[in-house]
């Protein structure tokens, strides 16, 4: 029976795995963690022997993660970033539900509340609820009849590797009205930079890319930040409602659909309504979609 470690221990056991699996270098990845050689490999075989499988081959001297450490790789990343976020405050739930608040002092803050998608249908916005029928009615296929009114206003991500390839952004969507259509169209084929506030915090981020991916599903959030559009000095406020959706290209591969749009009308806890609001008038986005057959929906979540 393989006796497990302290948590104290299998903390840094993880941050062995990781770094050596990014840096597939032995002496890269020491020099990183300010480690010794044999503290890494110790590190190294304790993870394997715990897991019953050998995380990575070595051929000649160099370093090279077996199908198992592959497999490993992601939830330990996670696991880390959770930790890193939770020791420092920027993780919690609520209702069960994702929330993160991340804030560089007089920089940068960063407030995202996930929630329920039956919210989109009891919301103010005809975008979002547009957005939810379209997904449904073409059963997720982005060249389907029935998602092209949607098309105007999505971004459409590929996954690539450990990121997403941007493939699609549509020319009236939150990203072409905010930073000009000639910055859109020169996005396309890029890949989705990390967000401000380090690696950890950006791994956490990418959670709502990955929960999307895994299930095929949707997932609804509200967020609170700042951001350049590349011509004021300066951060602006922004605030902005999420519907990420799983779809398919038509060859059925994945395409993760994120439709989003600038609004006041977002419910974050800690968030006061002086902050929420703090985004300019003109910015906010009031997209009207009429569709055929569109849902009658009479409920309100929101006052």
């Amino acid at each position: 029976m393989v006796e497990h470690p302290s948590h104290a221990i299998l903390f840094e056991m993880l941050r062995s795995f990781t770094t050596l699996a990014r840096t597939l270098n032995l002496s890269h990845a020491v020099k990183e963690l300010r480690s010794t050689r044999q503290t890494v490999r110790r590190h190294i075989a304790q993870l394997e022997e715990m897991r019953g499988t050998p995380l990575f081959h070595l051929i000649d001297r160099q370093y090279q993660l077996t199908e198992a450490g592959q497999r490993a790789l992601p939830e330990a990343q996670k696991l880390l970033a959770r930790a890193h976020a939770w020791a420092s405050g920027h993780l919690s739930t609520q209702g069960g539900l994702f929330s993160a608040n991340y804030a560089e002092k007089g920089v940068f803050d960063y407030a995202m509340q996930q929630h329920p998608i039956s919210r989109v249908m009891q919301g103010h916005s005809s975008l979002m609820r547009a957005a939810l029928q379209c997904w449904v009615q073409s059963a997720g296929m982005i060249e389907a009849p029935a998602f092209q009114p949607l098309r105007p206003y999505i971004l459409v991500y590929r996954p690539m590797g450990d990121s997403w390839l941007c493939s699609e952004i549509g020319e009236k969507s939150s990203f072409a009205s905010w930073y000009g259509w000639a910055k859109a169209k020169s996005s396309v084929g890029a890949i989705v930079d990390q967000l401000p506030g380090g690696s950890p915090f950006a791994a956490l981020l990418s959670d709502a890319f990955t929960d999307v991916a895994s299930t095929h599903g949707l997932r609804y959030d509200h967020v609170h930040t700042q951001i350049t559009d590349g011509t004021h000095k300066g951060r602006i406020p922004l605030s902005y409602q999420r519907l990420m959706m799983g779809c398919q290209f038509p060859d059925r591969s994945f395409a993760l659909v994120s439709v989003v749009e600038r609004t006041h009308d977002i419910d974050i806890p800690g968030v006061p309504k002086e902050k929420r609001c703090a985004m300019p008038p003109d910015l906010v986005m009031n997209v009207q979609i009429d569709l055929p057959h569109a849902w009658d929906v009479t409920a309100r979540a929101f006052p």
